[in-house]
């Protein structure tokens, strides 16, 4: 594998690939370069999804007090053993519970605090009557209720610590956030969490034949299909976007668009072997092309290096092409670079073949596949420029390198695309 971005295999335009690089030889220079990117710290506001730089552990016990699970009234359990609706127990209220605003006396056997959910449970009260289970006695003061049936000691109440306990560890370095666990970080006191800092993608969509996405195509030209896919998949991936339009077939404006200030380029078209492919050659002049030409159909003409800082993944033009290239490479370095597994995010169930789905021995196949009645039905495994067979699909089933493919009936990992 070339490692100084300058041999004589850079410029492959219209002589081929001398070599291509197996899929795991170039996964294997291409995790050497991924390390997560420094820690930065944002408002919960913001820190959906975000990846936490750190293990979390709580300050305080939620709740931080015993407090009441039901409306009703608190009462020492004592007082109401034997009460039935044929039995009535009497009770004097002396006072209320709300919540934020504590009775601040001490309940005594034969007395009752009306408290409603949430509330702090008095001092000397050790259960919950639900007021359902009472009956008003009078109007007057003091007021008297009749315990209906009894409560056990503990009954109603919500225990000091019962949702968090003080220096408990919330959470692991390295998760994704979900909208329950900044309800839980707000409820430890944390407005702001540090979070693995997302990668800045530079989005380069080239091709003089292209027209703007949402453009009708015309003539010769087409609607650029790869630019908002990308998009898509970056965000996905929890990178941030940087993908201010177009970009023509010109060297210079390619390599200033390879040189933007972001973590990682993505060059989408350009990538092969034909006459004005630049994209390789800029990269092997400017900076290092560790890898182009891969054993993989699709996405054969892939390659990828550095410049400066930048990971550059040069992705071919042809849609399908596009989109298996970005799974397994670009992919894999954004998720990476934002603290976040390297692996697919895609769900893998097993199936049965319904048809074969060859391959030589050398290559690894990405087939697009659909299931039918349970049974997996190749749609595609050629056709790098049919998009559409993406969206008949339901997955994809990857073929080794080192296999010939699957026969009629063999059961496969399928790995979903939604």
């Amino acid at each position: 594998m070339n490692q100084t971005g300058r041999g004589t295999n850079d410029d492959v335009r219209m002589r081929g690939f001398a070599k291509r690089h197996t899929v795991n030889e170039a996964t294997a220079w291409l995790d050497a370069q991924l390390h997560p990117l420094a820690a930065e710290s944002v408002s919960l506001q913001i820190a959906a999804d975000r990846v936490l730089a750190a293990s979390i552990i709580s300050d305080f016990d939620v709740p931080g007090f015993d407090r009441a699970t039901m409306d009703g009234y608190a009462v020492v359990a004592e007082s109401t053993e034997g009460a039935s609706s044929y039995t009535r127990l009497p009770l004097t209220v002396v006072g209320d519970s709300m919540p934020g605003r504590p009775f601040e006396g001490v309940v005594s056997a034969g007395e009752a605090v009306r408290i409603m959910t949430g509330a702090p449970i008095p001092r000397g009260a050790d259960a919950v009557l639900p007021a359902e289970w009472v009956e008003l006695e009078n109007d007057g003061r003091p007021e008297i209720i009749s315990a209906l049936a009894s409560v056990s000691p503990g009954k109603n109440l919500g225990r000091r610590g019962e949702d968090v306990i003080r220096g408990s560890k919330l959470f692991e370095a390295g998760r994704a956030l979900r909208p329950q666990d900044l309800g839980v970080l707000s409820s430890v006191g944390h407005g702001n969490v540090n979070v693995i800092r997302q990668p800045r993608v530079r989005l380069v969509v080239t091709g003089n034949e292209l027209l703007a996405s949402g453009t009708s195509p015309r003539g010769f030209q087409i609607a650029d299909a790869n630019g908002p896919m990308l998009a898509a998949l970056i965000e996905r991936d929890g990178g941030l976007v940087d993908f201010p339009g177009l970009v023509r077939d010109d060297p210079a404006a390619i390599l200033e668009s390879l040189q933007s200030d972001v973590d990682i380029v993505i060059v989408s078209g350009g990538s092969s072997v034909g006459i004005e492919d630049i994209a390789p050659v800029l990269l092997a002049q400017h900076g290092e092309l560790a890898v182009h030409g891969i054993a993989m159909r699709p996405s054969s003409p892939t390659g990828f290096g550095l410049l400066g800082t930048r990971i550059v993944f040069l992705l071919p033009g042809n849609p399908v092409s596009s989109l298996c290239a970005y799974d397994f490479f670009a992919g894999r370095a954004i998720r990476a670079l934002g603290g976040r597994s390297k692996e697919w995010p895609y769900r893998a169930i097993r199936g049965r073949l319904g048809r074969k789905i060859s391959s030589p021995i050398g290559r690894l196949d990405y087939a697009r596949v659909k299931i039918a009645d349970g049974i997996v039905e190749p749609v595609a495994v050629a056709g790098a420029s049919l998009l559409s067979s993406t969206t008949r699909a339901d997955g994809f089933v990857v073929v080794g390198d080192d296999s010939e493919g699957f026969a009629a009936g063999s059961e496969v990992d399928v790995w979903l695309y939604g």
